[in-house]
């Protein structure tokens, strides 16, 4: 019933620190799990790892029972930090793009999802401001029927006020039995929706993690409280 297995994942630097040392975890299909942790303890690291765009120096990642590789590739979606998609592009265009390029594209659900946050699909990315383009990026991403998202800063350009929207609507309106892994700083806006978290250390190690519910009850406090809590010690 796991989508994601770790074991004894290793990653360091040219310098020879390790990001991430013997990293280990399982996680089941069906959730939405938050990877929190300070700045470069390893967050975004593990996720290139697991989408492919990084090589372990040691350990084994397994995709719904798959090494990393052509098929779980085709299992992921992956939302990075920063936009990439060329600016000279019209967001039609890029909708035109991912249904050609991804065979589980949902060009009607994209559709939906950029109507109803009201973004012009005649425009080109250049004209639109950093948060558009992050919405317009995380609603293709979310368009795909994937097995595994991996959603890296999600809604850190976006306003306040579309957050609620994105992540009830986007974000929770998926398959059930896929997985979402999200990295995020803004861990009182996004603990509404995970199901786990995932507490990374500096040296990227965990050293928290379990059902967010579970953590709540027995600590008295919200994600966001348990979360500043652990990193004072």
């Amino acid at each position: 019933m796991n989508i994601l297995e770790c074991r004894d994942l290793t990653k360091r630097y040219k310098s020879g620190v390790n990001v991430l040392d013997k990293f280990s975890i399982d996680i089941p299909k069906g959730r939405i799990v938050g990877l929190l942790g300070p700045n470069g303890c390893g967050k975004s690291t593990l996720i290139k790892l697991i989408s492919g765009l990084l090589q372990p120096n040691g350990g084994e990642i397994r995709v719904d029972g798959e090494p990393v590789g052509e098929k779980t590739r085709a299992m992921i979606s992956y939302l990075p930090e920063r936009t990439y998609f060329n600016s000279w592009m019209k967001v039609d265009e890029l909708v035109t793009y991912f249904e050609e390029f991804y065979s589980d594209f949902d060009k009607p659900r994209a559709y939906s999802l950029l109507e109803a946050l009201g973004i012009d699909r005649g425009a080109k990315l250049r004209s639109l401001s950093k948060g558009t383009k992050e919405k317009v990026q995380l609603i293709l991403v979310m368009s795909r029927r994937a097995k595994l998202y991996l959603l890296d800063e999600p809604i850190a350009g976006v306003d306040p006020a579309a957050r609620e929207y994105i992540l009830s609507t986007i974000v929770s309106n998926y398959d059930p039995e896929a997985t979402i892994i999200i990295t995020t700083h803004l861990i009182s806006d996004v603990e509404q929706v995970l199901d786990d978290f995932i507490f990374l250390s500096q040296s990227g190690k965990i050293i928290a993690g379990g059902s967010v519910e579970q953590a709540r009850a027995e600590s008295g406090k919200s994600l966001d409280e348990y979360f500043r809590e652990v990193f004072r010690k």
